[in-house]
């Protein structure tokens, strides 16, 4: 059902398809089209599982959750927050980041910084299956809020690889191109004084199991090098997109702020 889901949909988002085959071809040069086209085709596949995912994270017993998806690494959150300041839990825009958030609430809430939907029903929905297990949900722009959530000693997840636009972020590296990246991840562990802990969600073939890793905390982060704390946070989210490349979210226009002189990766 999910890969005809993914199927219809690449056939009918033409848009998106073209964005998703523009940014592997920039991101993976060294891939034939063929190669490059057969990810395009295993990604939509993956959007089709997302969709499922979001019932599930939303609506589903937490007893399936539980046994759907493995935590790996809860110790290393454990270990942070007994340091008392909180925990800022790095993720990427992949498409398995609903069901893992959600499984990850269920042992312990955690908060989640998230962009508000523009229809008043899909924010209602969202905001309703998203803190079902007692995580609380932060506009994207409310960095005092983050931060006192992490001053309460909670843990909250933060997802920044999205492109900032020119005036809220630098450039750095991602798949050795320059991508605009916002500079709050560094900003805000270090007015908290959070740890920054990667974490990561991991689907099956054919979405039969996931399996959640929380990574140990950063080191020398943040550096007080803003160009080197945002490289560092690309790094990281590029070495689980080299991993699962069908996994993560190559519909969004991630290289749409481009450096002066750089031409326009999609093509106007």
């Amino acid at each position: 059902m999910a890969g005809s889901m993914g199927a219809v949909w690449r056939r009918t988002a033409r848009r998106r398809r073209r964005i998703a085959g523009a940014n592997l071809a920039y991101c993976f040069p060294e891939l034939d089209a063929a190669r490059r086209d057969a990810l395009v085709a295993g990604h939509f596949q993956s959007l089709g599982y997302a969709l499922l995912e979001v019932a599930l994270a939303w609506y589903a017993d937490p007893a399936r959750l539980r046994d759907l998806v493995r935590v790996d690494g809860r110790e290393h959150l454990e270990a942070a927050l007994a340091r008392g300041r909180g925990a800022l839990l790095l993720a990427g825009h992949f498409t398995t980041l609903e069901i893992g958030a959600a499984r990850l609430g269920i042992d312990a809430p955690v908060d989640g910084v998230y962009r508000p939907h523009a229809d008043p029903s899909m924010e209602r929905a969202s905001r309703d299956g998203r803190q079902r297990f007692g995580g609380r949900l932060l506009d994207r722009t409310d960095v005092r809020g983050m931060l006192r959530r992490l001053r309460a000693n909670r843990a909250v997840w933060y997802a920044p690889d999205q492109d900032p636009g020119p005036r809220n972020g630098v450039f750095a590296p991602f798949f050795g191109r320059p991508a605009a990246t916002v500079t709050a991840t560094a900003r805000i562990a270090r007015a908290s004084g959070a740890p920054v802990l990667p974490f990561r969600v991991e689907r099956s073939a054919g979405g039969r199991a996931y399996r959640v890793v929380i990574e140990p905390a950063l080191t020398g982060f943040p550096s007080g090098d803003v160009q080197a704390d945002a490289a560092q946070v690309n790094a990281v989210i590029e070495r689980w997109a080299r991993a699962r490349p069908e996994q993560y979210l190559w519909v969004h226009r991630r290289f749409k702020t481009r450096p002066p002189g750089e031409p326009d990766v999609y093509g106007g």
